[in-house]
Order: C-alpha cells, then sequence, then structure tokens
C-alpha cells in the first residue's frame, strides 16, 4: 500500500510541474496524500479546478442554433420554413446564434467529469464533489469522451483558465479511458505507458525551467551535419526532450519511460535497447558539428 501511495505521490508532482497551473493555484494544495489511485487523484484535482472555473464563470461563446419559432429571431431558414410547413402551425424555422455555456471546452469537462463518476474507482467525498458540479452543467450537451478532438480546443486571454483543466481531461481519456466492442467504458488502473512517456517528457523540460533557468532549458531542434547540397529533405526531424547549455558545454537529455525497465534480455544478462544508444549518439553527433568535444548527452 505505502509503495502504491508513493507512485500517485509522484505522479502528482510530475502533474504540478507538466501542468503549472497546478503549482500556481490553490489545486495544489489537493490531499494527494488521501489519494490511493490515479482515478481519485483525477477527480480531486477537477473537482477543485472545475469549482474555481465556475466560481470564476463558465467560459460562453456564440453557438449557431435553429429551432421552430412563433416569432422571428435571427435569420429565417425559408428553406426549412417552406419543407417543414411550420408556417401551418404559425411558426418560423429560424437560424440564431446564442452566447452558451454549450461549447467543446465545457462538453469535455462534463464528460470526463461523468466518465470518473461513473466509471472510476473514486471515493465518495470526491463524488459528492462532482455530484455537486454537475447542475452547473445542465445546458451542455452530453458527449463520447472518446470523440473529442483535442486538437481543435484553443486558448487565449478568455479562457487559458482551462488549458490545465483540459489538460488533466485529456490525460484521463487518453490515458485511462479502454472501450470493448460493444461500446462501453471502462478506466485502466494506471496511465497507458504512450501518456505516461509524453507527461515524463513534459515533467523534465518543466523541472528544468523551474529551476535551473541558468541552463536555458530548451526542446531544442538539432540539425543534421550533412554537407551543403547533399540531399537531406528525406531526414526525419531531431528534436531533444531537454536541451540544457552554459557557455560552450551543451547538454542533451532524451526521456525515456518504461513499465517494464528500459532494457531487454540478452542469454543470462539485461543489455540497454539499442534503438535508445543510437539515438541519442545521433543527437549528440550531430549536435557537436565541429567535435570539440562539447557536447554531452544522457538517456534518463
Amino acid at each position: 500500500m505505502k509503495k502504491k501511495h508513493n507512485k500517485i505521490k509522484s505522479l502528482y508532482r510530475m502533474l504540478c510541474y507538466a501542468f503549472k497551473a497546478l503549482l500556481e493555484t490553490g489545486i495544489a494544495n489537493v490531499a494527494a496524500e488521501e489519494c490511493d489511485n490515479v482515478h481519485d487523484l483525477f477527480a480531486a484535482i477537477l473537482a477543485l479546478g472545475v469549482g474555481a472555473q465556475i466560481k470564476r464563470g463558465m467560459h460562453r461563446f456564440y453557438v449557431q442554433k435553429q429551432e421552430d419559432l412563433a416569432g422571428l429571431r435571427g435569420k429565417i431558414n425559408v428553406s426549412e420554413t417552406i419543407k417543414r410547413e411550420t408556417l401551418s402551425r404559425g411558426k418560423l424555422v429560424c437560424r440564431f446564434d446564442e452566447f452558451s455555456t454549450d461549447i467543446p471546452h465545457n462538453q469535455a469537462l462534463k464528460s470526463v467529469l461523468l466518465l470518473l463518476l461513473r466509471h472510476g474507482n473514486v471515493r465518495n467525498d470526491n463524488k459528492k464533489a462532482i455530484l455537486n458540479l454537475l447542475p452547473y452543467f445542465s445546458d451542455v450537451s452530453d458527449v463520447d469522451p472518446a470523440s473529442i478532438k483535442w486538437d481543435t480546443l484553443t486558448y487565449h486571454r478568455h479562457n487559458s483558465s482551462y488549458e490545465m483543466l483540459i489538460g488533466i481531461c485529456r490525460l484521463t481519456v487518453k490515458g485511462l479511458l479502454l472501450t470493448n466492442e460493444l461500446g462501453s467504458h471502462k478506466l485502466a488502473s494506471w496511465l497507458q505507458e504512450e501518456q505516461m512517456h509524453l507527461l515524463y517528457q513534459n515533467f523534465l523540460l518543466a523541472y528544468y525551467k523551474h529551476h535551473h533557468k541558468e541552463y536555458s532549458p530548451s526542446a531544442a531542434r538539432i540539425f543534421w551535419d550533412v554537407k551543403t547540397g547533399e540531399r537531406g529533405e528525406h531526414l526525419p526531424v531531431m528534436k531533444t526532450d531537454v536541451t540544457l547549455e552554459k557557455g560552450k558545454r551543451r547538454l542533451i537529455i532524451d526521456a525515456k519511460y518504461y513499465s517494464y525497465g528500459p532494457w531487454r534480455k540478452h542469454y543470462d544478462r539485461k543489455i540497454f535497447l539499442s534503438a535508445n544508444l543510437y539515438q541519442i549518439y545521433a543527437y549528440v553527433k550531430n549536435s557537436d558539428k565541429y567535435a570539440a568535444g562539447h557536447v554531452a548527452g544522457a538517456l534518463l
């Protein structure tokens, strides 16, 4: 139990760095010590975060609607009015814009809150907190969490407070959601490896940016060391997870996350995965174009 609890606390620390808003708001005070599984941790974060967002005001935007109305509102959809013969009932088919909370960002929040409530291993106090939030989403459409187009959700100064909340929602769906052939949902007991890898990668860069700005941390791109005139358009893009620089010195860190460890069995011994070694070697070799020995690499 203690090992499992430490795993949850480690995950929470990574989330705090990867989603900077967790460090900057009261959400960082979420009682991670009381959460013994990832479902409960995400439910606690979202319950606090969405509650704070509701107090600030849920984001709204103009949504186009079409309804049969007794009076004129917006524009008349003439073809639909004639086709459906609504005039015989004293109504017009009208298209109009409504300033509504029924927008994709709020749909995503509601979808994941319901997902955790219905399918998650969540403590009763966090379930109650989620239930208390749902009435504020009464005008928001129910959507299947698997259908959410996360990359289309954009942020600006009016809805920037949503970015962390949507990030947690996306991690919940991408990392935990399992859908069987019948379309019913089930949540995994731990984040899938691909999502843990991305989280670990984001955590490392955010950690260095927070604690070691003197090394100018970045996810820098490395260009292939090919001679002028040689064709390099078919070569893959090299982008580091973390690059640290000070003076002439540079350290390239490549983040790897494996549930089974970064090695494979070879007879009676373990050896590191060769692809990882080749990758960090390619980064260092092409970054140190003049072979001055100022570039080093690390697999973390």
